[in-house]
């Protein structure tokens, strides 16, 4: 009889550890989607330090054939006019179409995303798929990088 009660005290126990890790996992998976919710909100109100805000640095952005590595939140600030990519592209506002989290660890979560941009009287301009990595970075979870085939 004894050797069934260690082996479910040991069963018990290895799965309440699984029941935390999944539960850390999950909360991980939360705390990317909030700051990619943070970032969306910033980039559909125009407002470039807000925006800057939800990433972490130095952020890396690869569009089609181009990487930019910004090293702080004012060069970031910096190299973005609203008004010019509103223009360039008749851009009125973004929306997440989906987001899923593919991997994460206790200080980083990849995120396969699909993003639209739509025009001012809510036509859809363009759909893009990429993968955003959130990283937590003194206490703060942020973009760090971005992968996407938009311009």
């Amino acid at each position: 009889m004894k050797p069934i009660l260690g082996t479910l005290i040991l069963l018990v126990t290895v799965l309440s550890g699984v029941g935390t890790l999944a539960a850390q996992e999950k909360d991980r998976a939360a705390a990317g989607l909030k700051a990619l919710d943070e970032f969306m909100a910033a980039f559909n109100a125009r407002d470039e330090v807000a925006w800057a805000a939800t990433l972490n640095f130095p952020h890396v952005r690869l569009a089609g054939d181009t990487v930019r590595v910004y090293e702080n939140a004012q060069e970031f600030v910096e190299a973005f006019d609203f008004e010019s990519f509103a223009e360039r592209y008749g851009w009125d506002h973004s929306q997440w179409d989906s987001r899923k989290v593919v991997q994460s660890t206790h200080n980083k979560v990849h995120i396969a995303v699909t993003f639209s941009r739509f025009d001012a009287s809510n036509k859809k301009i363009s759909t893009y798929d990429s993968l955003y990595i959130v990283t937590l970075k003194d206490g703060h979870w942020g973009t760090q990088a971005r992968s996407s085939f938009a311009p």
